[in-house]
């Protein structure tokens, strides 16, 4: 009895050894057989086996979308190809080319039998071209006009008063200082001999009271008679009234002139 227990508890270890080599085998063929199939499935796509067509067919809600490259649209202006360009270009009209003479062979206008024809000796006269008012950009040269430089300062008359603000303020003052200097200078003291039109210009300051200082010459004449009578007539001055209370300056600064 005891032996046949034995041989079943034999048996049954046997038949357990057996069996268990044959799971991993299992598990490898099934791996192989998967990687055999994504290897078809790859090679079918590369292949081209799958047509794109067959996506998007009836019965499916794909789309085909064809992308177009984006075609230029032609300019209006032609290409400037000059270097010196400019976005406001001359309206004048460019000028016209030079005509250039086709070669005629006369062979070719002989005709069998009859003489060739005279050669016309004169020269067509050459139309003029018209002269236009527009400039044309690069092709004029810089004006050589002198400017003059306007004078800074108000003036009335012969005086003037380099502060422009007081002189537009108080105007009547400068007048008063002009028909003053007019007055004080004689003219008889000048030289007979002075060319006329000769000036000559003296400056000098007026204090707040108005009196005079600092009377010099700016310009001589070319008279010494004209200078020396100019400056007595502003040294006769003994004051021109004193300066506007709303004037916030101690002195004027004036230039006045004697004509002879």
């Amino acid at each position: 009895m005891d032996s046949l227990l034995d041989g079943s508890e034999q048996l049954e270890q046997e038949i357990a050894s057996s069996t268990e080599p044959m799971m991993a085998p299992a598990v490898g063929s099934l791996m192989l057989h998967c990687a055999l199939g994504a290897l078809l499935l790859t090679y079918g796509l590369f292949a081209g086996l799958f047509h794109h067509n067959v996506w998007g067919g009836a019965g499916s809600g794909a789309i085909q979308v064809n992308v177009v490259s984006a075609l230029p649209l032609p300019s209006d202006q032609p290409i400037n190809q000059n270097v010196l360009a400019t976005d406001t270009p001359s309206q004048a009209a460019a000028e016209p080319a030079a005509k250039t003479k086709h070669a005629v062979d006369e062979s070719t206008l002989a005709i069998s039998g009859k003489n060739k024809p005279k050669k016309n000796t004169r020269k067509a006269k050459q139309p003029e071209p018209k002269e236009d008012n527009l400039a044309r950009y690069g092709e004029q040269s810089g004006s050589s006009m002198a400017r003059s430089i306007q004078p800074e300062g108000f003036t009335s008359g012969q005086t003037t008063v380099s502060d422009s603000d007081f002189g537009s303020l108080f105007s009547y003052y400068v007048r008063g200082v002009n028909t003053k200097m007019s007055t004080n200078w004689y003219k008889q003291e000048v030289d007979p001999q002075t060319p006329k039109g000769s000036r000559a210009y003296i400056q000098f300051e007026i204090h707040r009271d108005g009196s005079v200082s600092n009377v010099q010459m700016s310009q001589n004449s070319g008279s010494q008679t004209l200078d020396r009578s100019c400056l007595r007539a502003a040294k006769r001055v003994d004051t021109f009234g004193a300066l506007p209370a709303q004037y916030n300056k101690s002195t004027v600064m004036t230039s006045f002139y004697c004509e002879y």
